[in-house]
């Protein structure tokens, strides 16, 4: 059987970070120009990055685990 390799950086974690920063540099740069609409924008974008990795960490991490006991089942 063919072993995989874990994933030792799934693509959510970078996405999320780029999320955040994005979302962080709209706030203040839409504070500043006084972008109301733009400023609420920034905002939910901040806020949903975070759970964004926690999610995608969290998908993956059950997916090594399922791979894990697919291995030790095909071995008996």
């Amino acid at each position: 059987m063919e072993q995989k390799k874990k994933l030792r950086c799934p693509m959510g974690v970078p996405g999320g970070i780029i999320a955040v920063l994005i979302g962080l540099t709209g706030i203040i740069a839409n504070s500043i120009c006084f972008n109301w609409l733009g400023l609420i924008t920034s905002i939910a974008l901040f806020l949903l990055g975070g759970p964004f990795v926690r999610v995608t960490m969290m998908i993956h991490s059950a997916n090594d685990r399922l791979d894990e006991l697919e291995r030790k089942a095909g071995e008996k």
